[in-house]
């Protein structure tokens, strides 16, 4: 059952003016006299109590009056008119509002401006997105598709029922969204996400909806929710690895080691078999350990770690750092030749002082120039 989600209609006038950006964009709409909105995710934060600074702005109209009366424009997509604006207060996402037709599925849409803000709710992935508001009129919701009682009440619903076949990729955000709202899909859009044909979107388009996935808290249930609408196959225990390799990222000594996204995503398609085999290895000595874990990228380190391998805590923290006092001069001025044997005596000296065998520069020297002269012989 959908949890019952808390919607403050009264404060959202409140929360949306006080809003980074809000205030600006108020002064510039009057200035520029266009017909502007505030769409998406912003409004359905803001009637969760939860504002947040990047703002999604809909022009009925010219939008790039409005951009030129904002601020600096940053870029510009001509096909689907829209452009980004820096202002002081951050970038604000301003796009002409646009109706959208599909020549087949999976493709990106043919654009025609909108000469209403219903029309452009009306393309938008599922109702609890298809909210705005004027920014001269912030408490009063515009609500063509109830996205605000589907909100409060945790439902996930698509606008119409093409809405997944013209583009597929709004079944993996559908996923972020419940994720991250708890929201359940009513039937019909339940019905729908189980049989998108993820298979008729570019790779390129499917990857960036994966990333952000991969990126949000609540990774693990985006993606089980994908695995049970049979869009991905998630290998065995990968929703326990996810959450092991988000805390692992969040904390030292891991935290810097590797993207968390590309290994959550690592994870997810299990490309696990250099970080399964150094969670198997048990190593005897800190030598061996450093000779098991050098060379390898900080992904499957992480991901070696998420599996268990407790050993790599010292390795990352401390062990991966340790250098000689010595260098292959103090070995050709103690009658070393030139070759190979340096390279020899080094690593025998790195491996005694890592157990503890050779702690001084002295003690080093004398590991390295008989290991050195041994393999000459």
């Amino acid at each position: 059952m959908s949890p019952q989600l808390e919607i403050d209609l009264e404060g959202l006038e409140a929360r949306i003016a006080d809003m980074p950006g809000v205030a600006r964009l108020r002064e510039a709409v009057e200035r520029s006299g266009v017909e502007a909105y505030l769409v998406g995710g912003a409004v359905r934060d803001a009637l969760l109590g939860s504002p947040r600074a990047d703002l999604d702005v809909v022009v009925v109209g010219d939008h790039l009056r409005l951009t030129a009366a904002l601020g600096e424009v940053v870029m510009v997509h001509e096909r689907f008119a829209t452009a980004t604006v820096a202002t002081p207060d951050g970038e604000l996402d301003v796009a002409a509002a646009r109706s959208e037709s599909y020549a087949r599925p999976g493709a990106l849409p043919d654009v025609r401006a909108a000469g209403q803000i219903a029309e452009d709710l009306a393309r938008r992935d599922f109702s609890v997105n298809a909210v705005a508001v004027a920014p001269a009129d912030p408490g009063r919701p515009i609500d063509p598709h109830r996205g605000v009682d589907d909100l409060a009440g945790g439902v996930l619903r698509v606008l119409h029922e093409e809405s997944l076949r013209d583009d597929p990729t709004r079944a993996l955000r559908g996923a972020r969204y419940a994720a991250r709202l708890g929201l359940e899909p009513d039937r019909l859009t339940g019905e729908l996400l189980r049989r998108v044909d993820i298979g008729s979107v570019s790779d390129d388009r499917i990857e960036a909806e994966l990333r952000k996935l991969a990126a949000a808290p609540d990774a693990r249930r985006g993606f089980e929710l994908l695995d049970s609408w049979g869009l991905i196959e998630l290998p065995r225990g990968a929703g326990e690895l996810i959450d092991a390799v988000r805390e692992l990222a969040s904390r030292e000594p891991w935290a810097g080691i590797a993207e968390p996204t590309s290994t959550v995503l690592a994870a997810v398609r299990g490309t696990l078999a250099a970080p399964s085999e150094l969670a198997r290895a048990d190593p005897s000595s800190v030598s061996d350990a450093v000779d098991l874990a050098r060379g390898r990228t900080g992904l499957e380190l992480l991901l070696a770690r998420a599996l268990g391998a407790r050993w790599l805590e010292d390795y990352v923290a401390a062990h991966r750092h340790v250098r000689l006092e010595i260098s292959g001069n103090d070995l050709l001025e103690a009658g070393v030749e030139q070759g190979p044997a340096i390279g020899r005596g080094l690593a025998a000296a790195l491996r005694a002082k890592l157990d503890g065998e050779a702690a001084t520069p002295g003690e080093q020297l004398a590991v390295a120039t008989q290991a050195a002269r041994r393999s000459d012989g």
